[in-house]
């Protein structure tokens, strides 16, 4: 039972993987996000047509040590876009779909990475 749950895993990692190493593209839309900025207020950054298939750090919140992590991203864009807890791709994920509803402050986020479904 083991090995099938084992082999699973190793499956889907490699569609994930072969999934991002396809040719770098660029999703088309907007997507958003709120950060804490210097003055301890809340701010929008926004990714536009980011790079699909590439880890993208979010630059305010790239620095776990030194900055809180972004919140409430809104995918406005025609791709999937993998939200991550940690810089660099790292840490928990959230999916969210293309051309979604924004999701709540309660989704902190300081990487992602867009994909075609």
């Amino acid at each position: 039972m083991r090995l099938r749950h084992s082999l699973a895993a190793v499956c889907g990692a490699l569609a994930l993987t072969a999934t991002l190493a396809s040719p770098a593209h660029a999703a088309t839309g907007d997507f958003h996000y709120r950060f804490v900025g210097i003055s301890g207020e809340p701010q929008t950054g926004t990714l536009e047509d980011p790079a699909s298939g590439e880890c993208l750090t979010i630059p305010e919140a790239a620095d776990p040590s030194a900055s809180e992590p972004a919140f409430a991203p809104h995918n406005d864009t025609d791709e999937k876009a993998i939200v991550f807890t940690g810089p660099d791709c790292s840490g928990d994920t959230w999916i969210l779909r293309p051309h979604g509803r924004p999701a709540t402050d309660r989704l902190k986020l300081r990487s992602v990475v867009f994909f075609r479904p």
